[in-house]
């Protein structure tokens, strides 16, 4: 971390100085030490129990990165972002989603405000809301028909990062919830087998499609969209004439956009534009029209209840004391492995099949919001920041990379997400899960010596920490309350580390290039003496070599 104040440079002090003390101290010893350590290190917030006991932690490491915290302003940080300040300081933007999750008042109570520019967004909020639930209502109950008189039977959701990840997950997540007779499908990749696998088994009769796209100019996404409408109207042989084309696209096309002139001209009717504001971040922007998919599957009372529990993780964010703080606790524990520890990974375990693409998820939201090397001033940091976040589901993941968990030279701390009740009726399997990802956390920590083992190949050290997250069932709420959780963790970090977590200028080279190098792979002809100038020979030898391997 660069250009640290006096009072940030005495807590980083204090904190090395006490990690240099204690790191030789061994999680087993902790716990032998202390048989109420459980009961110190975990507690409730939002519906979801944290256990960070098996942490290298002590009362005085707690105290030394709530000092650090402290000495950050992190609590001055979260009231500015609250407050709809304009902390996204490289776009000049504030920073919403939390006022996205802010219920309307009840009987008579005083509104809840977010003000940008002088102006609250309450109102407009909740405005959007409103036309998505009457939208999704319609689809639902059979209301809003196709071109040919028919039902909605697919919805079809075309996006890329933040317009799919998120939207993707909740509602796979919430598979319980959906409703019986509508198939929900998510397209994300130019790749063309993701848009033509996913079409080959529609009726275009019964499909509908959102095009999610803020600008309605994404690459990725407007050429799967120009797929999907090109199947669709070829599968209408009698819509010849323009105007029942755009009839048919009206009646199975909708968009999430602020582009209403590039919707229109799609074909798409702006009344059947969903809007959002440009203080809404693409990987933090699911809460908003983006979750239209999930809508339309779980419902708009369903939906309601995601965006209350991410509300009240949000709350509890904002009046808790950091030292009992969730979001507060897991983002101090990322520092003071990533920095202290030196680890650079971290492995998300969920024990629930529906959260499969959790991972995938918190990709995205850490990785693209703290993968950045210089400070909110643009100066250079001296210390890491961002961690690399990966994982799969338990029991899968015990059968494929817990080996290097276990074993490996590398220490990689563990996020293990158990959910209490299952959504089916198989209790000896739910058991037998649940002991799995209890067993893998406590094998990590304990580990086993030469004496017990025989063998140096069957020997590992333990000491290796994790944290274990628990839900009684996995609702809207819960969900929704876990999101926000590792939202604000991500924000917390940010603090510390002194850089902006809602820009994301990383992506934007690749996506200039590949416009240039596409001129490469043109069948017809050479490429341009300009198009071969502006390249390496590296480059322009594999491009000849695919061109010439595509025909």
């Amino acid at each position: 971390m660069s250009n640290l104040t006096a009072t940030q440079q005495q807590a980083w002090q204090a904190l090395s100085q006490h990690y240099e003390a204690f790191q030789a101290t061994k999680l087993s010893e902790l716990f032998a030490q202390d048989s109420q350590r459980f009961a110190k290190y975990s507690f409730e917030a939002a519906g979801w129990l944290l256990d960070y006991s098996k942490n290298h932690v002590s009362t005085e490491t707690i105290k030394a990165l709530v000092n650090l915290a402290e000495a950050c302003e992190l609590p001055a940080a979260i009231k500015a972002m609250t407050n709809g300040v304009a902390i996204n300081n490289t776009e000049q933007r504030a920073v919403g989603h939390m006022a996205l999750r802010i219920p309307r008042a009840q009987n008579g109570g005083e509104a809840q405000q977010f003000i940008v520019n002088g102006e609250d967004q309450m109102p407009l909020v909740h405005a959007v809301l409103g036309q998505c639930s009457r939208f999704a209502n319609a689809v639902r109950s059979g209301q809003w028909l196709g071109y040919t008189g028919q039902a909605i039977t697919d919805v079809v959701n075309i996006g890329i990062g933040g317009s799919d990840l998120g939207p993707q997950m909740a509602t796979i997540a919430l598979r319980e919830y959906w409703q019986k007779g509508l198939q929900l499908h998510f397209v994300s990749n130019v790749d063309g087998h993701d848009i033509s696998e996913t079409l080959e088994r529609l009726n275009p009769a019964t499909t509908l499609f959102v095009i999610a796209s803020k600008t309605f100019t994404t690459q990725e996404t407007m050429a799967n969209a120009h797929a999907a409408r090109r199947w669709f109207l070829a599968g209408f042989e009698n819509n010849t004439q323009s105007s029942s084309q755009n009839i048919a696209i009206g009646k199975h096309f909708v968009a999430v956009s602020t582009n209403a002139q590039a919707v229109q001209a799609f074909g798409i009717d702006a009344a059947n534009m969903f809007g959002f504001w440009d203080w809404v971040g693409g990987r933090y922007s699911m809460w908003s029209a983006i979750g239209m998919p999930m809508m339309l599957a779980i419902g708009p009372e369903r939906f309601a209840q995601f965006l209350s529990g991410a509300h009240a993780m949000d709350e509890h964010f904002k009046a808790a004391p950091l030292q009992r703080n969730m979001p507060v606790l897991l983002a101090l524990l990322e520092v003071w492995y990533r920095n202290f520890y030196k680890t650079n990974s971290r492995c998300i375990a969920p024990y629930h099949h529906r959260l499969r693409r959790l991972p995938a998820y918190l990709q995205q939201l850490d990785m693209e919001s703290l993968g950045k090397s210089v400070d909110r001033e643009g100066q250079p940091l001296t210390r890491s920041s961002g961690t690399v976040i990966w994982g799969e589901p338990g029991t899968n993941g015990q059968h494929a990379y817990f080996q290097l968990l276990h074993q490996g030279t590398d220490v990689i701390p563990v996020d293990f997400i158990l959910v209490a009740q299952p959504d089916h009726s198989i209790p000896d399997q739910q058991r037998m899960l649940l002991a799995n990802g209890l067993a893998q956390s406590r094998a990590l920590m304990v580990g086993r010596n030469l004496a017990d083992s025989g063998s140096s190949h069957k020997t590992f050290i333990g000491n290796r920490p994790s944290n274990t997250l628990v839900t009684q069932h996995l609702t809207p709420e819960s969900l929704g309350a876990l999101i926000a959780m590792y939202e604000h963790k991500v924000f917390v970090c940010s603090v510390i580390w002194n850089i902006n977590a809602f820009d994301q200028w990383g992506v934007e080279l690749g996506k200039v290039l590949a416009k240039g190098t596409e001129q490469l792979l043109m069948p017809d002809g050479q490429p341009s003496e300009a198009a071969i100038a502006s390249t390496d020979s590296s480059t322009l030898g594999l491009a000849n070599y695919l061109r010439a391997k595509s025909h």
